[in-house]
């Protein structure tokens, strides 16, 4: 954990963050008590909650190595969180050493760590930008001088996009990165959802309503309808252990209780 005075002063840390609270739900130490507090009363009413991080983080890397299999070696992480260990930067790089990678969080106190953490690695950014506006955040220097978007790129919104609300229009935000996207991307996305277990998910929206991003669950339909403009890959839009598991013996007879979607989309033309 960051002493104090790596900390922005202006920082409420008697509020939780919900990219601390993963960070914590993922067995990391940045961290605070408020966040941890937080964390603890959501497992006590959804015991699963460690299980259905741990499968969102290990969708991640199955589709970073999908990507970087597909031949992409640039990657746009928005709402990153804290870069803890299995991160984009490095699973991407064990099988492509060269590998770049930019995060953006609109959390200052995650964009502090992750600087951090990655002060020595020239080929990583991180940046403090809100990724529903794609116009300013794509032309921020960090971004332009690692990421060229006139070929491929992976934009990643791995459970992020439940944090933008009906009225910020997700599908317009997905958009804006959709046309900055040179054909061959791809869009990789987990969602939350409150199919499979909507009085669970109703607490667990409740819940998050106490940190600066309340979460607004969406079905699968609505999930799908943000890939607009994408080919899905298939399985298509699955719950998080059936997106291409690396072990079918492994996946949970009962999946629809990992409340999330995931899903990566190829941008054709």
């Amino acid at each position: 954990m960051p002493e104090p005075s790596a900390v922005p002063s202006d920082i409420d840390l008697s509020r939780p963050s919900a990219a601390r609270v993963y960070d914590y739900y993922l067995g990391g130490a940045h961290n605070f008590a408020a966040d941890r507090e937080m964390a603890e009363q959501a497992i006590a009413m959804w015991p699963d909650l460690p299980l259905i991080m741990q499968a969102n983080r290990a969708f991640l890397r199955r589709a970073v190595r999908f990507c970087v299999a597909a031949g992409i070696r640039q990657f746009l992480d928005l709402g990153s969180g804290i870069p803890t260990a299995g991160n984009v930067h490095e699973v991407a790089r064990a099988a492509a050493p060269d590998a770049r990678v930019v995060y953006a969080d609109i959390d200052p106190v995650a964009v502090t760590h992750s600087r951090t953490i990655l002060k020595d690695d020239p080929r990583t950014a991180v940046v403090q930008a809100d990724l529903r506006r794609p116009d300013l955040l794509l032309q921020l220097p960090e971004v332009t001088g690692l990421l060229d978007f006139s070929q491929p790129v992976a934009v990643m919104m791995v459970a992020v996009l439940h944090f933008v609300p009906d009225a910020d229009d997700p599908a317009a935000v997905v958009a804006g990165y959709r046309e900055a996207m040179a054909p061959g991307s791809f869009l990789v996305m987990s969602h939350a959802t409150h199919e499979g277990q909507p009085q669970r998910a109703d607490e667990h929206q409740t819940l998050y309503q106490r940190t600066a991003t309340p979460m607004s669950m969406r079905s699968r339909t609505e999930v799908r309808a943000l890939f607009d403009g994408f080919e899905l890959v298939d399985p298509g839009v699955v719950y998080l252990p059936l997106w291409r598991p690396e072990n079918l013996d492994e996946v949970d007879e009962n999946p629809e209780r990992f409340t999330g979607l995931a899903a990566v989309g190829r941008k054709v033309t």
